[in-house]
């Protein structure tokens, strides 16, 4: 098994604070994750003036403030993005982001030159942003939170045209579908996205996750699939990398009682070292699937196993019967299974009692 890609979410759990920005930073890198991920955006792009905020924004938030702004506060700007990635290139650490607007998407892609990018599930249906993402030649994330798979499909039709990026060609839903459908637009889908199932809800509840799902997308599309984790703890990211994730993405933060929108269902630094370190467990356990003894079985083999041993003394000519043969440690003679072979044939040699017939 190729090793589990681990991706810190740090979010917008800084709280818009430079300092809180850089700790989350450390805290990826003393964990032990290969990415650490924060959101890009400009509120005006996003989201109206007067738009209502998601019940769990309302019960961690200010519940008077509105959805805009709150994402005000929580903004990063651009000077701090260029201070976090050359932070995160000294610590050995992959800087990642996810753009929520065209003008963010362009900053990430054209003006910090980032190499893979975050596409989150809210914008699994805004075909524009989908296209200019596939458009960048990036690597691409792709979240599927709330969605059916046939909306997955969509996007993946999307990003297919977007990949092949044949500026003769006109966007429409056949374009689309045709890219889609084409053996360019396939292999370019398994080269460059990446998809995870996720549940879009915070936290999210154990009975709603449904892993399988994201069984249920690595056969019906054939890329790279893994998870993006919203529960609390972190047994459901071990069960993921179990079941054969490739990549799990998890929220973290400073303190779970910090204000804000996202702390409450993130895990806490010593939460996201103890998942980090039961993934990297779970994919050693995982193994190739042939079934065989290991290098450290062999040595126990011939102590644990049986073999035939003499239950009593047995003279040169004599046959083997069930009343001269017994049962016993160790594995070193004849195997248990020859037992049936063995009776009524000549002892060539004479046979102490109590030892191995070999």
């Amino acid at each position: 098994m190729d090793k589990v890609e681990i991706i810190a979410e740090a979010g917008v759990n800084h709280n818009g604070n430079r300092d809180m920005a850089f700790q989350l930073v450390d805290v990826a890198v003393e964990a032990g994750a290969d990415a650490v991920k924060f959101q890009t955006f400009k509120t005006e792009n996003v989201v109206t003036k007067n738009t209502d905020k998601a019940a769990y924004q309302k019960q961690t938030t200010d519940s008077f403030e509105t959805h805009f702004e709150m994402l005000k506060k929580l903004e990063l700007s651009h000077n701090l993005h260029y201070e976090l990635i050359e932070y995160c290139r000294e610590q050995k650490i992959e800087f990642l982001s996810t753009a929520f607007d065209l003008e963010s998407l362009d900053f990430l892609a054209n003006q910090l030159k980032l190499k893979t990018l975050k596409i989150p599930s809210g914008e699994i249906t805004n075909g524009p942003l989908l296209l200019a993402y596939a458009k960048t030649g990036c690597n691409l994330i792709l979240s599927t939170g709330m969605s059916t798979l046939k909306e997955v499909e969509r996007a993946l039709e999307v990003l297919a045209f977007g990949l092949i990026n044949d500026d003769t060609i006109k966007p429409s839903k056949i374009s689309f579908q045709q890219a889609y459908l084409s053996t360019e637009g396939r292999q370019l889908l398994k080269e460059k996205v990446t998809i995870l199932h996720c549940t879009t809800e915070y936290p999210a509840l154990p009975q709603e996750i449904n892993l399988n799902a994201m069984l249920t997308m690595l056969a019906t599309f054939g890329l790279r699939t893994g998870y993006s984790d919203h529960s609390e703890g972190i047994t459901v990211s071990i069960a993921a990398t179990a079941m054969g994730a490739i990549l799990i993405e998890k929220h973290f933060t400073l303190d779970k009682t910090l204000p804000g929108p996202d702390h409450k269902a993130s895990l806490e630094p010593n939460e996201l070292i103890a998942m980090i370190k039961a993934i990297r467990t779970v994919e050693q356990a995982i193994g190739d699937g042939v079934k065989g003894p290991t290098s450290s079985e062999l040595k126990n083999k011939l102590i644990v196993r049986k073999s035939l041993i003499a239950s009593k003394y047995i003279k040169k000519g004599e046959k083997f019967t069930e009343y001269n043969m017994t049962i016993k440690r160790p594995g070193t003679g004849i195997s248990p299974m020859e037992y049936w072979n063995l009776i009524g044939e000549i002892a060539q040699i004479d046979i102490m009692q109590d030892t191995v017939i070999k």
